[in-house]
């Protein structure tokens, strides 16, 4: 028995996501690596700062590849990016498992970085433009669920090495591990179908046709619902090759576009405001100040990765039911309201008082603000804004909200050291301050974008006021507007009026 459409696709959106995998382990796998001995003596006993470094070359390689990423999946296609961007992990963690000093490792950590920029990119922009609308949540999310995936492989093979080996294996056989799901990625990807927008965007129309069969019809080129998407697809491209051959411009010239873009940048900007990363680089030094071991924190992170799947996983369950407005705006709030009471507990109840139950109290916070911030922000920072813009502007636009996801994460790994030193507990204030403005931010100018096919978002955006709460907009649901499809209804292009008017603009378009 074959499988359903939605089925086959969303497993070629769990395939693609495996290059999260890497991330997720990347990240977390550094905080076992610090600690060890013969790393230190490798690298020359690096100092607060340096160390600071060799996290953060990993971010500044992320930051760096979203130069180039958008233009390259432009012009080569979303797949054959994909397969260049693990080539360029590769080479980064083969430096860095082998690396003969401290410059080995920040090379090797910007290279890995560049390729897990690229990847993380790539992966939610090439899941939304496979995905039938009612189930594009579930793919682009699947991007958090895989690296919480790499981050729980990461905290127990930290874990086990960091107590069970010694000398150099301690650090570099879980710093070789992270290549091993790069390697079945890179052999494989060219394998599934490419993006039929990016197809359609080459004037590979027929291309495109078939692979929407594939995707959502069984090979069925005649199917309704693929001959319609498949005609909204064109038109809303030959719309966007009329009215500006030049993504840059429109992102930033188009009153529409730039108003997404500078949303997209905010999420990603205010995900690093939560203090996620604080807990995830940092913990050691974190938990430390209340109390408790770096052996025992790495146990506890291992607890906390399983909390986080659980999260990812709820995420993508419920993200195509409850959408995405109020799932990021509560969860905002929840993260804000946890770090006031975690800062509270280490306020009255530092190391020196050795209160247990005020250290388990802690660790509690840490674990219930890695749930909310799995199942509600997390994956929801990457899948909004891929599906926010048309198919001429969307690689290039998240370049840009992903550059602002790296460069902000850096901001917070470089910052946080000095911090800690300077302020202690006081630093946590900013983020329990953060989690409730970054609510109220969202609740005003961020708009629903659940099940919207992408080729009606301009028209959607278009419409909707800037203060969103004022606005009488009324979201479809995604089935209904498959079911229309299917029925052969397809939407107008922004700016198309009718058939006529369709006709006149050279557009094929049968019905609107």
């Amino acid at each position: 028995m074959p499988l359903s459409p939605k089925v086959y696709t969303w497993l070629c959106g769990l395939f693609a996501a495996l290059g999260s995998v890497t991330f997720g382990y990347d990240l977390g796998i550094i905080a076992s690596v610090l600690p060890s001995e013969d790393f230190k003596k490798t690298t020359g006993n690096p100092d607060a700062t340096a160390q600071g470094f060799i996290v953060g070359c990993l971010l500044l390689g992320a930051f760096a590849s979203n130069i180039y990423v958008g233009n390259l999946a432009d012009t080569i296609g979303r797949r054959a990016s994909i397969l260049a961007g693990c080539v360029v992990f590769l080479l980064g963690g083969t430096i860095q498992a082998s690396a003969q000093s401290i410059h080995y490792m920040y090379g090797g950590r910007f290279l890995a970085g560049m390729g897990i920029g690229m990847l993380a990119m790539l992966a939610p922009l090439y899941q939304a433009e496979i995905a039938h609308p009612s189930i594009r949540g579930r793919l682009t999310t699947l991007q958090q669920f895989m690296l919480g995936i790499g981050a729980l492989i990461a905290s127990f093979i930290g874990y086990g090495c960091y107590h069970g080996l010694s000398g150099p294996a301690q650090w570099r056989i879980p710093l070789a591990i992270q290549l091993t799901p790069a390697l079945p990625l890179a052999f494989f990807i060219l394998f599934l179908p490419e993006s039929p927008r990016w197809l359609a965007m080459k004037d590979r129309n027929e291309e495109a046709l078939w692979v929407l069969a594939r995707l959502h019809a069984h090979g069925d080129i005649h199917d309704p619902f693929v001959v319609s998407e498949h005609k909204e697809i064109l038109a809303q491209v030959q719309v966007e090759q009329q009215e500006s051959r030049d993504a840059w411009a429109q992102l930033f010239a188009v009153k529409s576009n730039f108003r997404r873009l500078l949303l997209g940048v905010a999420i990603q900007f205010s995900i690093q405001m939560t203090g996620v990363s604080v807990i995830q680089y940092y913990a050691p030094t974190i938990f430390q100040s209340i109390g408790i071991d770096t052996s025992t924190t790495l146990g506890l992170q291992s607890g906390n990765s399983v909390i986080a799947l659980i999260g990812e996983a709820l995420c993508v369950w419920f993200i195509d039911r409850l959408g995405r407005r109020s799932p990021f705006v509560w969860g905002n709030a929840l993260s804000g309201l946890t770090f006031v009471i975690g800062t509270i507990l280490i306020a009255i109840f530092p190391a020196e008082t050795n209160n247990h139950n005020a250290s388990r109290a802690f660790v509690s916070m840490t674990w219930l603000f890695n749930l909310v911030f799995s199942s509600c922000l997390g994956p929801l920072s990457w899948a909004i804004p891929v599906e926010m813009f048309n198919s001429a502007t969307r690689a290039k636009a998240t370049a840009i909200t992903s550059s602002a996801a790296w460069i902000s994460n850096f901001m917070i790994a470089q910052v946080s050291p000095v911090a800690f030193d300077k302020v202690g507990w006081k630093y946590y204030l900013v983020f329990a301050i953060c989690g409730f403005s970054n609510a109220l931010f969202f609740w005003a100018f961020l708009p629903e974008t659940k099940g919207i096919p992408l080729e009606e978002l301009d028209a959607y955006f278009e419409s909707i006021p800037i203060f969103v709460p004022s606005a009488a907009v009324f979201v479809t649901d995604a089935n209904t507007r498959e079911e229309e499809l299917r029925h052969g209804k397809v939407m107008a292009p922004e700016g198309v009026e009718s058939v006529a008017d369709a006709k006149d603009k050279g557009i094929i378009l049968e019905h609107v």
